[in-house]
């Protein structure tokens, strides 16, 4: 495994994909596991809330797929790829805080399969992400 980038402190993982909206993307076999970056976490503070999609139902590309609540702010998650949830990270209900102690492994929010491969060629490398936190600092 090689090692993640570090950006002002920020974690961003080699072996994912990313959106500008800080989201993440891991894709395996057609389908796309989600969730948000360090970044959106440690900007959100301490998250109290998940609203998840649910199975089955259909998001296009951009549009908002789940809601965070944070102490002091409500986020929308807006979907990186046009797709049909195929899994949901329950846990998420009743541990929310998953999203702020492991952003990238058990704090991700949902799986979809995805709708359109061309999709993914506008997803972020992880270099680009990190110019693209660089800048935001």
């Amino acid at each position: 495994m090689s090692e993640d980038i570090v950006v002002k402190g920020y974690v961003v993982k080699k072996d994912l994909l990313y959106t500008d909206k800080h989201c993440w993307v891991k894709i395996e076999d057609g389908k796309a596991k989600i969730g948000i970056t360090d970044y959106a976490q440690k900007k959100l503070g301490e998250i109290m809330n998940v609203e998840l999609p649910s199975v089955g139902s259909e998001f296009n590309l951009g549009e908002a797929v789940a809601t965070v609540e944070a102490l002091k702010t409500v986020e929308d998650i807006y979907m990186p790829l046009s797709g049909k949830v195929i899994e949901v990270n329950e846990r998420l209900s009743s541990e929310p805080e998953l999203l702020n102690k492991s952003p990238y492994e058990d704090g991700w929010i949902a799986t979809i399969e995805i709708k359109d491969e061309s999709e993914v060629k506008k997803l972020l490398t992880p270099e680009k992400y990190s110019e693209l936190i660089e800048k935001e600092e």
